[in-house]
This record gives C-alpha cells, sequence and structure tokens, in this order.
C-alpha cells in the first residue's frame, strides 16, 4: 500500500488548471454586436476549447474566470454612477433643490442587489441536493446575475452621459 501512495506522490496528476485558458472574446463580441444574451458565451466557448472543459473542475474554471470579467465591469459602471450621483447630489445642493442623494440610494441598492444575489445562487445550488453539478450552478448563476447587473449600472452610466 506504501508503495502506491509513494508512486501516486511523484506521478504528475493532470495539472487542468494551468492547462486551461480562458478568454472573454466570444461574449465581449456579442456585446458589441448588440447581443442581449451574451452571458455565458464566452464560459462556453473556454469549456469547449480546452480538454477537460466540460469536467466539473473546467465547467468551473470557465465560469469562474467569466462571472470576473463581468464583476469587474460591473465594479467599473459602480464606481462610474458613483462619481456621477455624487456630482449631481453636489449640483442639487448648490442649486437649493432638494436632495435626493442619488450617491446613497445607490450604495444601499448595491448592498441589498448583493444580499439577493446570495441568496438566489445559494437556491439554485440547493436544486442539486449535495452533488457536483452544485458548483457549477453555483457559478452559473452568479455569473448570469452579475452580467445582469454589470450591464443595468452600465445602462444608467450611458443615460447620465447624454
Amino acid at each position: 500500500m506504501r508503495s502506491v501512495l509513494v508512486l501516486a506522490a511523484l506521478c504528475p496528476a493532470p495539472a487542468l488548471a494551468q492547462d486551461m485558458t480562458f478568454a472573454p472574446d466570444a461574449t465581449a463580441a456579442c456585446l458589441v454586436a448588440g447581443g442581449t444574451d451574451c452571458a455565458g458565451k464566452a464560459a462556453d466557448a473556454c469549456m469547449a476549447g480546452n480538454p477537460g472543459g466540460d469536467s466539473t473542475y473546467g465547467m468551473g474554471f470557465c465560469l469562474e474566470n467569466e462571472r470576473v470579467w463581468w464583476d469587474d465591469r460591473l465594479n467599473a459602471a459602480y464606481k462610474a454612477l458613483t462619481s456621477i450621483h455624487a456630482r449631481q447630489d453636489r449640483a442639487a445642493t448648490v442649486a437649493g433643490e432638494p436632495v435626493a442623494n442619488r450617491q446613497s440610494a445607490l450604495r444601499d441598492m448595491q448592498r441589498a442587489w448583493i444580499g439577493w444575489r446570495d441568496a438566489a445562487c445559494a437556491y439554485e445550488a440547493a436544486q442539486w441536493g449535495n452533488g457536483t453539478g452544485a458548483g457549477p450552478a453555483t457559478l452559473a448563476c452568479l455569473m448570469q446575475i452579475t452580467a445582469d447587473q454589470a450591464l443595468a449600472l452600465e445602462a444608467r452610466v450611458a443615460e447620465a452621459d447624454r
């Protein structure tokens, strides 16, 4: 038994993490083309284009990388909106108008959204019981809901820039 363990320790395990690659190109191209259902395109391409991409590990790798890509977009839009709303709130104060405190409302909305997102994706994971599909299902949920929120905040930024 000990020799089997030593042999197993000496044999290289598949290095999926270092062999897999992710690029957001498919999702980004869908958005540029005006697509409305773009979330997951890059993750799908990642799963199809990487050896082991259809494994639980591979799905997790691809979905998490696209989720992070969307999260970066969401954070950039949130930061831009925070700045826009701070400027709007200051201008309203200077003009003597009633201040709606857009900046605080945005922060409160985003905090509530985070709780809702987490609860929605915990519910999605629960549908899988203790099965291995819960991980990818959770990541797919997080990616989709984050994409939806990123696009909603980006639309607000675009409206404010008009």
